[in-house]
């Protein structure tokens, strides 16, 4: 029996939500990376380009705000946390490139890839040293290829360490397909306690929640010995 991953989704987007998450026991802390005006920075809200803010669906920010960098985020990560890195585009393989050099000096601890973007994964995966690759998948259109790519991997690309896939697409079929491929097998969002009955009823082995609720309620059904991502 597999036992369920408590992942943090989005505590590695500031300091604080990222002490909270470690405080708690999670055994993965997710972050959004971009490429910033002249480092990695760790945000959801993407630029508008030449227009002085910083936007989401229902967000909007400053873009003179200040903002968190990728190297706060690594120095700051408790010694032996895993960490999650959500790669957020850069078709040119620039982030990749600059992601890799960051991690070269990580002190211990699990650092995971993913996103929707699975050239960037797969070229940080080539770089990086232990960098484990995730492959994320929001609908069905992004769920067919999933499956084409885990029957037939690029030539070059790293094995897929884990998925990640949108919880609308979850059922208990479609998640022991993707284990017979897979070590992990994550879902996103479930935040509320009746989506986590459904999920691990599924058979996941990985719950992503923005909500600390959630993520202490499978940590204590859980019991106190967390398990290995890797």
């Amino acid at each position: 029996m597999r036992v369920p991953l408590a992942i943090a989704h989005r505590a590695g987007n500031s300091l604080a939500a990222l002490r909270e998450a470690v405080e708690m026991g999670v055994d993965v802390v997710e972050c959004d990376v971009r490429t910033g005006r002249d480092r990695l920075e760790v945000r959801h809200l993407k630029s508008a380009g030449p227009l002085p803010f910083l936007w989401d669906r229902w967000e909007l920010a400053p873009a003179s705000a200040p903002r968190l960098g990728l190297d706060e985020v690594l120095a700051a990560r408790s010694h032996g946390t895993a960490i999650m890195l959500d790669l957020k585009g850069d078709a040119r393989g620039d982030m990749a490139a600059a992601v890799a050099q960051q991690l070269l000096d990580l002190p211990g601890g699990e650092v995971l890839a993913c996103g929707r973007q699975w050239g960037v994964v797969d070229r940080l995966a080539a770089r990086g040293r232990s960098v484990r690759p995730v492959l994320s998948a929001r609908n069905r259109v992004e769920l067919a290829r999933l499956r084409r790519r885990l029957g037939a991997p690029p030539p070059g690309a790293a094995p897929a360490h884990g998925v990640s896939v949108h919880r609308s697409l979850v059922e208990p079929r479609l998640v022991a397909e993707l284990h017979r491929a897979v070590e992990v097998v994550m879902t996103w969002p479930v935040n509320d306690v009746g989506t986590l009955d459904a999920v691990l009823a599924a058979g996941v082995s990985g719950v992503i929640s923005d909500e600390p609720d959630v993520l202490a309620e499978l940590l204590a059904r859980r019991g106190p010995a967390p398990p290995a991502v890797g």
